[in-house]
């Protein structure tokens, strides 16, 4: 089934990068990345540097993500950025309820749904973080926990813009740690969540949409992830804020599409 989806490999620089080392980052990776198809590449620089990014990526086959956005379109809302913003900014997807959202900034389930209809209705495809800590992973409830937060955030999305949606699992425990799922934990969550998919949304539909797996993939590992069959792409935190690093992703995400 998985050639119904394109591998995914998107990058998320978290608060790196400034507007003019993000410019020379992404000549360096569109260089290399040509026009090639086989794989769809998002990138997911901070505010600041989404228009030059935006200017670094005209005419190539590379996507731009924001990080995070408000759900309402304007008004009062100190510090925030809304989707129209990121839109007149060609960017075509935005990352939600990523685990430092929800534990540094206590973003809720609620929250985070407001902002997924508030990102569909705009037309950004969301990238829709669910996943455990350690505790609970440890008690057994990773998938309770999974199920929780992906119903959630999903309530009221139809389906039939479903299939523009991108889920991101990130074992908490695992990001920025070194430490990493094995593949048949990433692989058994991955597999859950279509058929949490499937219910929400019909089997045609879970089939469709890209599950990315975000929990400290490198180019060493990448290859035996990607080639799992519910395992649609990463998520990927430091080893997209180097070129050669990024682009390894890359060609392991060809070498399985």
């Amino acid at each position: 089934m998985s050639s119904l989806r394109k591998k995914l490999i998107a990058g998320n620089w978290k608060m790196n990068k400034t507007a003019a080392e993000a410019s020379s980052l992404l000549k360096d990776i569109r260089t290399a990345v040509g026009q090639r198809n086989d794989v769809e590449i998002v990138v997911c620089p901070p505010f600041t540097s989404l228009e030059s990014a935006a200017v670094a990526l005209e005419n190539s086959v590379i996507k731009l993500g924001a990080q995070n956005m408000h759900h309402e379109a304007s008004g009062a809302f100190t510090g925030e950025i809304s989707a129209p913003m990121l839109r007149s900014l060609f960017v075509t997807h935005v990352i939600l309820g990523h685990s430092e959202r929800r534990t540094l900034f206590g973003e809720t389930d609620k929250s985070i749904n407001q902002k997924v209809l508030a990102s569909i209705k705009n037309q950004l495809k969301p990238i829709l973080c669910v996943g455990e800590t350690l505790a609970e992973r440890e008690a057994g409830t990773t998938l309770t926990v999974v199920k929780t937060q992906l119903e959630a955030a999903l309530e009221g999305v139809n389906k039939d813009t479903a299939s523009s949606l991108v889920i991101a699992y990130e074992p908490v425990w695992a990001i920025g740690t070194g430490k990493v799922a094995t593949t048949e934990q990433a692989q058994e969550v991955h597999a859950f969540i279509r058929g949490l998919l499937g219910k929400l949304f019909g089997e045609q539909t879970a089939q469709k949409i890209r599950i990315l797996y975000g929990g400290s993939m490198k180019p060493a590992n990448a290859g035996e992830l990607l080639a799992q069959a519910d395992i649609d792409g990463g998520l990927i935190g430091g080893a997209s804020l180097e070129a050669r690093s990024f682009l390894d992703l890359v060609t392991a995400a060809g070498n399985v599409s």
